[in-house]
């Protein structure tokens, strides 16, 4: 009987279920507020008082329909302390608050907010929220959490984009595609950080081809964060929930989820390399261009050298080929050192080589080098005039001198004939044989080579009394070289190699027969074959010459093979999935977005759709596009959350139906709007609610009828009471103690001891509270994500592997234990009270100075009693611990 009740029972359920979901389906899903276009609303005229700005004119008319009327605004010390910490992340010290208090002046208030948005600690604030958002993160999380050492470039961009007050549409076009559309502004490519901030399952994408099922369903999920993180971020919309079939509430089909995963189907996350000076970036780009251009043309003569040459050249290839074989090294182009070209004959040029440590010498040994450019052959680039130095000095301030410079007469060319040179023991004073760790072969004298000039050296040998040569593959340094591998580039001075010595064990010189395969071939196409190659000389140098790139963890299309981790050469085919399933793949997507909304149906326009980037640039412009309100929507929104506590839609990922309904909907639109016309001015935005009196309110104003009538506060009749998050109570204790660091960007600090094992291990147990970067604001911590810090997880701070547009507020005895206990609050607390000691020479003082700033007043004389006491008995350093657990410590109002 009783089993039959449950049957029953649940069947019923399944009917009801079933019976929502046919309604539902019934339901027009584009009929839904945030799918419809509008109009700017107008301004409600305010009949219960003159509004302070628009937003008060929307707030006090519902509120007037309601029957309930606005709080009356709050006291000024309530006022600096809830701006500061809702602008900086940071408690205001008392100087500023006393400054407040005295100004009389009408625009008081409005000159603090102006002030604090031209903080630098403004755009540390608010990129801290943004990255919540985005789910940013500096490990890849899954079960082989590896650090991302370079992903805390694109944390910088955002605090910077924040700071500098950058247009919303163009913050959202740089962080999906700044290489496509602002490709003469390098300096913006680790915004490309925003696509790569979730996380990435190493083991599905390393050890794990794609040709495997299991890996093509890590690069499907792959895709799916990006789409996921970008439609949720930007349009607050649901879009993920597509992957398996229409989406059941909203009109988002599957077709359009795939097409927004093909436009993300040709970057990984990665190491990306870029310049930030844009004239660097420029020159780099030229020149790879240049070098690919030659190396093409390149191809092309050696190709017809082969045709025109026909059996003769064959023949000899042959030959060379079987030199090759018989040789120890593949040594037939490897000339030898090449310096760069000058202009001028009175040039000095120097080599050296480093033995590595102090050793006897008892001769050095040289040989010119050979090439048929311009028919010089035998001793090409062998200076007229040189000298041969010794020394233990790497810059040869002082040494011995071997080999003089020939002063006003030209040396003779040896050709490619080994020189020797005896190092005598006269040399020294006492007899006994030189000692040297560097030899130096320096041109004084530069020989000719087609209206320029150059130094040339095919081999430099050092022996010593046994007869070893201890320069063999010793480190080779020089004023400059034309590296140019394998024919020129300095180690070849050092590889034991040279046109006498190179032969293979037949006997056979590989550079001989090389300059005999030369010989084969026509003058015109020799002639062709030596400009490329003199050109590509000449880039080479010039490339390598360029300041080192720097590294941004972001979307990468170019980077080194790790395992089943390679690069796209075009963008993958990304089919639309039956049920989300890789082995039922349907036809093959092109990129697109949402079709469901015809307001933004002709927006989406891809140039190319061949080139991956055009698809991230026209996402980016479909997002922007000035019909788009959704994007601007989404983002007042979440500005308005910060502020509030809340949003006026309390979903901030979820504009969709099964979200929640904006509160004040005609609000939400009139910023939207405002916003737009606003230059989409996010600083603008900050000012116009803050200096609204809706958000200056006070917050525990009891109001007669107001809880019965609004007991969340969703019509804002009073402020929302807030409490200090994880970061703004870490970086407030420093604060206060006088220790926090504020020096900027760079090097995220790693909080923790850690060991790059099988799984890396992160401790923070291990840590040391003394080290530099200890005390740095939170926003430079190093986000793991896999092992939070303990501390700052007590404190709600989110779980940096998923989307956190709203952060859990809790109160537990965890967090009073970790507030309590927490090595870092006790070494604050005891930095707080050595200022303390220095600011004041009483227990009293101490206390009253104590009050003043972690709380912005002075002691009640109970309080002052109280915690006098406490000092007296248990120490200054704990009664600043009890400040640093009081309530009024960690809330604004």
């Amino acid at each position: 009987m009783t089993m039959n009740r449950t049957v029953l029972i649940w069947s019923a359920i399944s009917l009801v279920f079933l019976a929502e979901a046919t309604a539902l389906a019934a339901i027009d899903a584009s009929n839904w507020w945030s799918f419809q276009h509008v109009t700017k609303p107008t301004l409600p005229e305010d009949e219960t008082a003159r509004a302070l700005n628009p937003i008060d004119s929307f707030i006090r008319a519902r509120l007037t329909k309601e029957r309930l009327s606005p709080a009356p605004e709050a006291d000024r010390r309530t006022l600096i302390r809830r701006i500061t910490f809702d602008l900086t992340g940071l408690p205001p010290m008392p100087e500023e608050a006393g400054a407040f208090l005295r100004d009389q002046s009408a625009d008081a208030y409005e000159k603090i907010v102006d002030r604090l948005l031209a903080s630098p600690r403004y755009g540390e604030r608010w990129a801290r929220h943004w990255l919540d958002t985005v789910h940013y993160g500096e490990t890849h999380g899954y079960d082989k959490d590896k650090p991302r050492l370079n992903a805390w470039r694109y944390r910088d961009y955002v605090i910077e984009a924040f700071n500098s007050d950058k247009p919303y549409s163009r913050f959202i076009q740089e962080q999906l595609a700044a290489d496509a559309l602002f490709p003469d502004e390098p300096q913006w490519t680790p915004a490309l950080g925003f696509i790569a901030a979730g996380p990435w399952d190493f083991v599905g994408h390393v050890e794990l081809p794609i040709t495997k099922t299991d890996g093509l369903i890590a690069r499907y999920n792959d895709r799916d964060d990006m789409v996921m993180n970008t439609m949720s971020t930007f349009q607050s919309l649901t879009v993920h929930c597509a992957r398996c079939h229409d989406h059941k509430f909203d009109p988002i089909s599957a077709r359009d989820y795939y097409a927004l995963q093909t436009v993300f189907a040709g970057v990984d996350r990665a190491d990306r390399r870029f310049d930030k000076d844009a004239q660097i970036a420029r020159e780099r780009r030229e020149l790879t261009e240049r070098i690919r251009v030659l190396a093409a043309e390149r191809t092309a003569i050696e190709a017809e050298i082969a045709s025109a040459g026909g059996e003769p050249l064959q023949a000899i290839d042959r030959r060379i080929n079987a030199a090759q074989s018989g040789a120890k090294e593949n040594k037939a182009a490897a000339f030898g050192y090449h310096s760069s070209i000058a202009l001028h004959q009175n040039e000095t040029k120097w080599v050296q080589v480093d033995i590595g440590r102090v050793v006897e010498l008892d001769r050095i040994e040289f040989a010119g080098c050979h090439d048929t450019f311009n028919n010089i052959g035998a001793g090409f680039g062998f200076p007229l005039r040189y000298k041969i130095e010794v020394s233990n000095d790497a810059a040869f301030r002082n040494g011995v001198t071997i080999v003089e410079d020939q002063g006003d007469r030209d040396a003779p060319n040896p050709g490619t004939a080994l020189q020797s040179v005896e190092v005598c023991t006269c040399l020294t004073d006492d007899a006994s044989r030189v000692k040297a760790r560097f030899v130096r072969f320096t041109a004084t004298k530069l020989a000719p080579r087609q209206n320029d000039f150059i130094f040339a050296l095919a081999e430099l040998r050092v022996l010593d009394p046994s007869g070893k040569n201890v320069a063999a593959g010793a480190t080779v340094t020089a004023l400059d070289s034309i590296e140019a591998p394998v024919r020129w580039q300095k180690r070849n001075l050092v590889d034991d190699h040279y046109v006498r010595a190179e032969t293979s064990s037949g006997g056979e010189s590989l550079a001989i027969l090389q300059i005999e395969r030369e010989k084969l071939t026509p003058d015109a196409l020799r002639s062709r074959l030596q400009s490329n190659s003199l050109q590509k000389e000449e880039v080479a140098p010039r490339l390598k010459a360029l300041p080192a790139e720097e590294l941004v963890y972001s979307a990468s299309r170019d980077f080194p093979a790790n395992g089943g981790f390679i690069a796209a050469k075009q963008p993958r085919a990304v089919h639309l999935l039956k049920r989300g399933d890789v082995k039922k793949p349907g036809e093959e997507m092109k990129s697109g977005t949402l079709t469901g909304i015809p307001a933004l149906a002709h927006a989406f326009q891809c140039s190319d759709e061949a080139d991956e980037s055009s698809r991230r640039a026209a996402l980016a412009k479909w997002l922007t596009h000035p019909d788009n309100l959704l994007t601007r929507r989404s983002i007042v929104n979440r500005v308005w959350h910060y502020h509030f506590e809340r949003g006026l839609v309390e979903t901030p990922n979820d504009f969709g139906r099964m979200g929640a309904e904006p509160s004040h909907p005609e609000l939400l639109d009139w910023l939207a709007f405002w916003f737009q016309e606003n230059g989409e001015s996010l600083k603008k935005l900050h000012r116009l609610i803050v200096t609204s009196a809706t958000y200056r309110q006070v917050s525990s104003e009891p109001k007669p009828g107001g809880v019965p009538a609004d007991s969340g506060n969703r019509l804002l009749w009073r402020m929302n009471r807030a409490r200090l998050d994880a970061e703004q109570f870490r970086d407030s204790i420093l604060a206060v103690s006088g220790q926090l660091d504020l020096t900027m960007g760079g090097l995220s600090v790693q909080q923790f001891a850690f060991k790059d094992d099988h799984s890396p291990v992160y401790d923070y147990a291990r840590f040391d509270l003394n080290s530099p970067g200890a005390n740095r604001r939170s926003i430079y911590r190093f986000v793991v994500r896999s092992m939070p810090d303990p501390f700052m997880d007590a404190l709600d701070c989110p779980d940096a592997s998923i989307l956190s547009p709203v952060r859990n507020t809790t109160m537990t005895a965890l967090q009073a234990l970790a507030v309590l206990n927490d090595a870092l609050v006790i070494r604050q607390a005891e930095k707080f009270a050595q200022r303390l000691e220095k600011e004041a020479n009483s227990v009293d003082k101490q206390i009253s100075r104590a009050y003043e700033l972690a709380l912005l007043r002075s002691p009640s004389a109970a309080e002052r009693e109280r915690l006098v006491n406490h000092a007296k008995k248990h120490g200054l350093a704990n009664a600043c611990r009890v400040l640093f657990n009081s309530n009024e410590f960690h809330f604004l109002d």
